[in-house]
């Protein structure tokens, strides 16, 4: 008689094999952002949900990919919401070419993946929550005027991290430096 131990064959695999290089974590363990779009990734297959399904492999896949472009360090949340904005503003430009040249579904598509991802992105600031910590970073610098604006940038964007994107923290730091 054979032992049981003695049989070699298939044995069973891991279903969660590790995409990102151990390498590439943050040893504080701060992948939280990550594991919830996986977590969800594994659930929408779970479910047959096709659209979050196709919205996540690929956010899933761009955020592997980010996260081995050289200097790009451990994969933590501001790589992953980098990568979710990067990714939201890809599909609203392909959804407005699709409009142009008249393939609505194919824009829906685009926006209804959009919404998938923005799903993860942190609530962002309203104008006014905007302006005061611009404010704010304004007097922290102790600057005025358009010379520092550079400076002013550098503390806006540390006080307000990824509540705001660049674009509206530099336009709120012009408007108020002009005046």
């Amino acid at each position: 008689m054979i032992p049981a131990n003695a049989i070699s064959g298939p044995t069973k695999m891991s279903t969660e094999a590790p995409i990102i290089p151990q390498s590439a974590v943050e040893q504080s363990g701060s992948m939280a952002l990550y594991e919830q779009i996986d977590s969800d990734l594994r659930q929408a297959r779970l479910d047959r949900d096709q659209q979050a399904l196709g919205a996540l492999g690929m956010l899933k896949a761009e955020i592997v990919n980010a996260s081995k472009e050289p200097g790009a360090g451990a994969v933590d949340d501001q790589l992953v919401v980098r990568t979710l904005r990067r990714e939201v503003k890809k599909r609203e430009e392909a959804a407005e070419l699709y409009r142009q040249g008249g393939r609505t579904p194919a824009a829906e598509k685009e926006m209804a993946e959009a919404e998938v991802i923005r799903r993860y992105l942190p609530a962002a600031m309203n104008d006014e929550e905007l302006e005061a910590e611009v404010r704010a970073a304004i007097a922290e610098v102790g600057a005025g005027g358009q010379g520092a604006f550079g400076q002013v940038m550098k503390a806006a964007t540390a006080r307000i991290g990824d509540r705001a994107e660049g674009g509206r923290i530099a336009s709120a730091a012009r408007r108020l430096l002009g005046s």
